[in-house]
C-alpha cells in the first residue's frame, strides 16, 4: 500500500499544484481590481434577463460572456461596469449587483464591444460573443443560383444531400464505405421517404456493430473523457501493477445505457452492472448479484444496491476522483463536468448556496478568490462524501468523515450527506442523480456528444434549431424518451449531418 499511497501522493500534490496556480491566476493583483471579483449570481441573472438567448440553453450563461478570466472583464464586460449602478458604493452586495445589472446591460444592447459591426443585442439573442469581432452571425443560406448549381452537382453543398448522408452514416457508425452496388442501388432511390426509409435501416444495421458498440468503438470512446482510464491502476483483466478498480464495468454500463431500448439517464441512476458476454457481435447483460458477490476483491463493487448511482459511484470512480479525500470535490467536479457539461474550473454552471462555503475540511476554500467557485462545488460535493475511495474499500459510510478528524479537524465530521445541486436541495448522492439525469443540462450533454462526434464541431448559432430540437426530444416521453438510438435516427436527418 506504500507505494499506492506514494502514488496517489503525487496526483494529490500534483492537483494541489494546479489548484494554487488557478487562484493565483483568479486572485487580483493590482488595488485598482481588488473589488472587481467575477459575480456568481450573474450567469442566472443574464438568462433571467434574456432567456431566449442561445446562451443561455442550459439554464445560465457561462462567466466568459463578461470576462476573459474571472475577474477580468471583456469588452462587454467592462461596458456593463460601466453603466453597473454609478455612484454606488464598491464592491457591491449580491443583492445590489442583482438589483442594478438589468439596467446595466439594458443600456450597452445597442453598443458593438467588439466592433464588428452587430450590435451587443444582436450578438446576444444570435448566439455570438459580444467581445470576440471573429464571431459574428452569420447565414449559411445559399443564394438561389448557387442552390440551383449545387443541386445538380455530385454533391449537394447548399442543402441535405441524402446519398452524402447514406455514406456518410455507413462511415460513421459502421466504420466502411458502402459496397459499390450499395451505393448504385440507393441512388436509384428517387422518393426521399423511400430514402430516409433506405438511411434509417443501414443505422439500424450498424448501430449493432462492433465498430460502434465494441471496445475502442465510437461509444467506447464517447466515455474516455468520464472514466479517465488509467492502465497502472487498473484490476481484473489485463492488471496494471497497482490494481485499485476495473474501469471495464463503467465502459459496459456506458455502453448499455446508450444502446438498444435503454434510457440513458442509467448512467446516473443504474443499481445494477453490466459485462459483455460477446465481443464480436457486441452482446452486453445485466450481472446477477450473487455473480457479482462472487468476484475476486480487486474486481467487487462494494457500494450496496440501494446506494449505487450508475457512473458516479463505481468503484473505478471513486478510485480515481475522490481517493483519500474527505469532502470530494474532484469527484463532484469530475461529475458535474462530465454529465452537465459544466466545468467549474471555467466558472461554468455556477449556482451559489448562501453561507457557503462552510469548509469543513478547513482548505481555505473560503478565501475570496476560491469562494467564488466554491459557494457551488462543496454542496455539490457533500452528497458524496459518504462514498469511500481507495481508503475504506470503496463502499458507503454514513461515518466515513468521523476517519478524517484527525486530518482535518474536528468539523469535518459536521458536512452533511445532503447538498444542492443546479439549485435543488437534496437529501443524499440518489436525489443528486435523480435532478441531474432529468436536467436540460444532462439532455444538452448526451446530444452535445454525439453532435461533436458526428458532425464534428459544437454546434454553431445555424444549428441551434435543430440541435435544440434533438436534446429536447431527448427528454420528451412522446419523442425518444432517453433513448439515445432513438434519437440518431434523427439527428442523421439534420442539415448539419446532411449537409456535405
Amino acid at each position: 500500500m506504500s507505494s499506492t499511497k506514494s502514488r496517489v501522493g503525487y496526483v494529490l500534490a500534483y492537483s494541489a499544484a494546479a489548484a494554487a496556480l488557478l487562484a493565483a491566476a483568479l486572485a487580483p493583483s493590482t488595488p485598482l481590481v481588488q473589488t472587481a471579483f467575477a459575480k456568481p449570481p450573474a450567469p442566472m441573472a443574464f438568462c433571467h434577463a434574456y432567456p431566449d438567448a442561445k446562451a443561455c440553453n442550459t439554464g445560465f450563461a457561462d462567466c466568459t460572456t463578461c470576462h476573459t478570466t474571472p475577474p477580468a472583464r471583456n469588452a462587454f464586460g467592462l461596458q456593463i461596469a460601466d453603466k453597473l449602478a454609478p455612484g454606488v458604493q464598491r464592491p457591491l452586495r449580491d443583492e445590489d449587483f442583482l438589483k442594478y445589472l438589468p439596467d446595466a446591460m439594458k443600456a450597452v444592447e445597442d453598443l458593438d464591444a467588439d466592433s464588428d459591426g452587430y450590435s451587443n443585442i444582436v450578438e446576444i439573442m444570435a448566439g455570438t460573443q459580444t467581445a470576440d469581432a471573429n464571431s459574428v452571425p452569420r447565414s449559411l443560406a445559399c443564394a438561389d443560383t448557387d442552390a440551383a448549381r449545387a443541386a445538380g452537382s455530385k454533391w449537394n453543398t447548399c442543402s441535405y444531400d441524402a446519398n452524402y448522408v447514406f455514406k456518410k452514416v455507413s462511415l460513421d457508425f459502421c466504420g466502411r464505405s458502402p459496397t459499390r452496388a450499395e451505393m448504385d442501388a440507393f441512388r436509384k432511390i428517387a422518393e426521399p421517404k423511400q430514402q430516409q426509409a433506405r438511411i434509417s435501416q443501414a443505422l439500424d444495421q450498424c448501430l449493432d456493430s462492433t465498430y460502434w458498440l465494441g471496445q475502442d468503438g465510437v461509444v467506447w470512446n464517447l466515455a474516455n473523457a468520464k472514466i479517465r482510464p488509467a492502465h497502472a491502476v487498473k484490476s481484473g483483466e489485463n492488471a496494471g501493477p497497482v490494481p485499485l478498480g476495473d474501469y471495464d464495468d463503467d465502459y459496459n454500463l456506458f455502453t448499455w445505457a446508450n444502446s438498444d431500448d435503454h434510457d440513458v439517464r442509467d448512467l446516473l441512476m443504474a443499481q445494477y452492472f453490466v459485462k459483455r458476454t460477446s465481443k464480436d457481435p457486441v452482446k452486453l447483460e445485466q450481472i446477477s448479484e450473487a455473480e457479482l458477490a462472487a468476484r475476486p476483491r480487486g474486481t467487487k463493487q462494494p457500494v450496496p444496491v440501494e446506494k449505487r448511482v450508475g457512473m458516479i459511484s463505481t468503484r473505478w470512480f471513486g478510485a480515481v476522483n475522490t481517493m483519500f479525500t474527505s469532502i470530494p470535490r474532484t469527484t463532484a467536479a469530475q461529475a458535474y463536468r462530465s454529465y452537465l457539461g459544466f466545468d467549474i474550473a471555467k466558472m461554468q454552471g455556477l449556482n451559489s448556496v448562501a453561507h457557503e462555503p462552510a469548509d469543513y475540511d478547513s482548505k481555505g476554500v473560503g478565501a475570496p478568490q476560491c469562494a467564488a467557485c466554491h459557494a457551488t462545488l462543496d454542496p455539490l460535493s457533500y452528497p458524496f462524501s459518504r462514498y469511500n475511495g481507495i481508503s475504506g474499500g470503496y463502499s458507503y459510510d454514513e461515518r466515513r468523515l468521523k476517519d478524517y478528524v484527525r486530518v482535518d479537524g474536528p468539523r469535518v465530521a459536521e458536512a452533511p450527506a445532503g447538498g444542492m445541486i443546479l439549485g435543488h436541495p437534496v437529501k443524499d448522492l440518489r436525489e443528486w442523480a435523480e435532478v441531474a439525469a432529468n436536467s436540460d443540462a444532462f439532455a444538452i450533454k448526451v446530444t452535445h456528444d454525439y453532435w461533436k462526434a458526428l458532425i464534428g464541431r459544437d454546434p454553431d448559432v445555424n444549428d441551434q434549431p435543430e440541435f435544440t430540437r434533438l436534446w429536447r426530444g431527448l427528454k420528451s416521453a412522446t419523442t425518444y424518451n432517453y433513448r439515445v438510438e432513438r434519437m440518431l435516427h434523427d439527428l442523421v436527418q439534420t442539415n448539419a449531418y446532411g449537409r456535405p
